[in-house]
Formats: structure tokens, sequence, C-alpha cells
């Protein structure tokens, strides 16, 4: 996954440092951190600063792991001298109790890192872990499940990341990668036929989605040459009359109310894509904890 992760360009090490000093500085504090974040933690001081143990982080329920990079990262600039030993890696399955990594040196160090460390792994392996499950519910079938941009400010890339590892495809990125006309944007050019072909003027070579309400709209969308339609809230009956209609001219999305059972239900109408906003911004964590041994 490590190729996977540097296509995506997160600033890890900026994350982690944001993370950290939220979580060790107050807001009348003035300076950095420097190079002892323990120093910070007035809980971790309890403990004998020479002090050393073995700490491992477990899952208590099954899921899929994102978010190593970040934990190590969190581990490290409280700590150089900490020493990690990861027994999973990004997108392995977990199975409860399973030891993710293996921490260990500076006791106050571990202690002060563990939060940010896990919040990471925590936040992003939720991701992962409902990706996985959607895109179980459409492995038999020639549907291919899709994010949306609906994710936590900041983390986009992170999450698109991990959205992947848990086996499902990015979208887009951002409103710089491709065309998604929306009920607004046709309303402000006038039409859809016009929408579409000051698109095409615009960035000749990029691809044009284009959202609809209902058939007639779909048909003005393929005459005017989209290239993939959205199908916004359309019932079953709905989208398997759009996949006859489009077949051969377009491909179609549809995206709205997605749960487990209407997943089931759209793999079987022939749809190309199924969208969903609910695997980033509906994030469930999974359930880790640290333990010293």
């Amino acid at each position: 996954m490590e190729n996977l992760l540097n296509h995506y360009q997160c600033d890890i090490k900026g994350d982690v440092q944001a993370a950290l000093t939220e979580d060790l500085l107050d807001d009348a504090s003035k300076g950095e951190l420097g190079s002892s974040p323990s120093d910070f933690d007035i809980t971790a001081q309890l403990i004998d600063d020479k002090q050393s143990c073995r700490a491992r982080i477990i899952t208590r329920e099954h899921g899929v792991l994102c978010g190593a990079a970040w934990a190590q990262e969190a581990f490290t600039q409280v700590d150089k001298s900490l020493t990690l030993n990861w027994r999973k890696a990004d997108g392995d399955s977990l199975n409860e109790n399973d030891i993710i990594v293996e921490v260990s040196g500076n006791a106050r160090s571990i202690l002060t890192a563990e939060r940010t460390a896990l919040n990471f792994l925590q936040f992003l392996s939720g991701t992962a872990t409902v990706t996985h499950c959607y895109s179980k519910l459409l492995q038999h079938s020639t549907t291919t499940l899709l994010d949306t941009r609906k994710t936590l400010p900041r983390y986009r890339q992170a999450q698109k990341y991990a959205v992947v590892c848990g086996g499902g495809k990015n979208h887009r990125i951002g409103l710089y990668d491709a065309f998604l006309i929306k009920e607004n944007h046709i309303k402000a050019c006038g039409s859809i036929q016009k929408a579409i072909s000051k698109a095409r003027r615009l960035k000749p070579d990029t691809s044009i989605e284009l959202e609809v309400e209902n058939i007639d709209e779909l048909h003005q969308a393929i005459l005017a040459g989209a290239d993939t339609v959205m199908l916004d809230n359309f019932n079953n009956k709905q989208v398997q009359e759009a996949v006859a209609l489009a077949s051969g001219k377009c491909k179609l999305e549809v995206s709205g109310n997605i749960t487990d059972e209407r997943l089931l239900e759209l793999a079987s109408t022939g749809v190309d894509f199924v969208s969903s906003g609910a695997l980033t911004k509906h994030v469930k964590a999974l359930d880790l904890s640290l333990l010293i041994d």
C-alpha cells in the first residue's frame, strides 16, 4: 500500500503535527512542542522519565486496517527512539483481538502519543471497513463502488486513500479533475445541452458527468453527449429503465439513499457505478485499544 499512499500525497507529517499540537498545547501556550512533547503531558509526568515499557495496539472488532503511516508518525514525532513492530498493514483484514502493532521504549512517550495514533487509526480504519462491507455486496456484479467529496475538511486525501484500502474506487478527488454538472449548474447555465456544450469547449479531454432527476433529463443528457449520467434518487424500476436506455451510449451512476439492501438490488440492475457519501461522512471509528504489557 506504500506506493498507493504516495499517489495521494497526504501531508502525514503536517496532519500529525497539528493533532499533537492540539492535544498538548493550550491556547495560551506559545512556541512549539520541541524535542520532548511528553513534557507537555501532565499525566505522563506521573511516570518516571526513565521507565521503559512494551505495549500493543489491538482491535476489539472485525475490520480493515488503514492509517498505519499516521500512527507511525505520531509515535515518531513524540519520540524518535520508540520502536514499532507492525503486525498488520493497511488493507489487511482484522479479527477481534488481533495485534496490529507492538511499541516499545519510553513509557511516557508511548502514552503521550497513544491517543493521537489511535485517533488516526480508528478514523481511517472506520472508513476502510465500511467501504469493504459495501464492496463485498457488489463483488459478484459489474457495479463499482465510488466515494464522493463528502469528506471531513483537511482529510480528503486520507479518506480517499482509506476508501481504496477498503476495496472501493475514488470518484473525483476535487473540483478540478472532472465535470459533475448538477441541478444548480444546469439552472445557472440555462439547460442540460448548454451546460454540456460549454464543458466540452472548456475542457475537451475531460470527463463530463451530469446529474438527472428523471428519465426525460436522461434522454437530454444522452443526446447532449454526457460521458456519465448520475441517477439521483431513482427507484429500482427507474434504474432498470435507465440502464436499457443508456446501453452503449453512456455510463450510469446511482446515488442517494444507499443501504446494504439497496446495494444488492442495484447490483442486479447492471448499473455501472454506485456512489455513497456515507463511506466518508458517516464515519464510525473502529474499536482499537493500546495495552501496556
